[in-house]
């Protein structure tokens, strides 16, 4: 296809590219993300050349992307770094049983903890995730952007003719207050990611939680996406505690207890939880599960 560039990359690791890019989806419908049947993962982005896809295949042990659009070579240019050639797994020193089998697990696999360095982008879906759960706030996320994004470049025939890139950080203070109501979104997170416009977040990563709205759990699901930080822990998230307790000592714990069990991992603390994600023990369920909320019948 015209315009089309490419970039091989043959990692001196074992790769699943699947895992360690599912991550950056936003749900099975995500219309910036797909994993297509051949094996290749599609993600479109805003980047600071404009809008890109890229698509991602391995095949004897050598990566290939191809990318379309105004910001193919931005996205080829991080294709390493998006993967984790940045990342240093061997930097987790495991101090039990458990975390040694899991981190085993991920070697042979081939699981890293890459970036995407597209900051707002980790943001946006983000806050829409805050204190809801994640099929409401998936949902939310592809209305705005199918609504709101524009056409993913690429073949017209493959995945990306489905896909859409998000809108870049200044389009988002634009929407009308009736298309947030539409999406299912109240007016507070409505009202946080407008805020959040008025911060250069690529530059100023590190002030995040000085915007109205972002706190601790919001800066850490943006952090290990975008900057992939080793070491920032969800606290607040209502799964993730019981989770890591579970997996670790056999029982769910709250906050504080995660805190306690994750505190000999200090500085890998992220990827401890990463490992327990993929590999861990869930609680067992009890009573009904939380209902989807929907505002757009207010």
């Amino acid at each position: 296809m015209d315009g089309e560039l490419t970039r091989e990359w043959e990692p001196p690791w074992p790769l699943d590219i699947r895992r360690t890019l599912a991550l950056h989806r936003r749900g099975s419908g995500d219309p910036s993300f797909r994993f297509a049947p051949d094996g290749s993962v599609w993600k479109s982005s805003h980047t600071p050349d404009g809008p890109g896809t890229m698509a991602i295949t391995r095949r004897s042990g050598v990566v290939t992307g191809h990318g379309w659009g105004p910001g193919a070579a931005w996205l080829l240019d991080h294709l390493p770094s998006l993967l984790g050639a940045e990342d240093d797994p061997s930097a987790l020193i495991a101090r039990d049983a458990v975390v040694a089998v899991l981190q085993r697990q991920a070697e042979h696999a081939g699981v890293r903890l890459g970036r995407t360095d597209r900051v707002w982008e980790a943001l946006v879906p983000a806050i829409l995730e805050q204190k809801v759960l994640g099929r409401e706030a998936w949902r939310a996320w592809r209305y705005l952007v199918r609504r709101f994004g524009e056409p993913a470049p690429g073949p017209a025939d493959g995945p990306s003719a489905d896909m859409r890139v998000p809108p870049p950080q200044r389009d988002w203070a634009d929407i009308p207050s009736w298309e947030w109501h539409r999406s299912g979104i109240e007016p507070v997170r409505m009202r946080t990611i407008r805020g959040a416009t008025a911060l250069d977040v690529e530059r100023h990563h590190t002030k995040l939680t000085l915007l109205r709205g972002v706190g601790r759990w919001t800066e850490s699901e943006v952090r290990c996406r975008a900057l992939g930080d080793p070491d920032v822990v969800p606290v607040g998230d209502y799964h993730v505690c019981k989770t890591v307790g579970q997996t670790l000592i056999g029982e769910p714990v709250d906050d504080a207890g995660m805190l306690e069990l994750l505190e000999p991992y200090a500085g890998q603390r992220y990827r401890v939880v990463r490992l327990i994600e993929l590999y861990g023990t869930r609680p067992e369920r009890r009573g009904p599960r939380m209902s989807v909320r929907d505002y757009r019948s207010f």
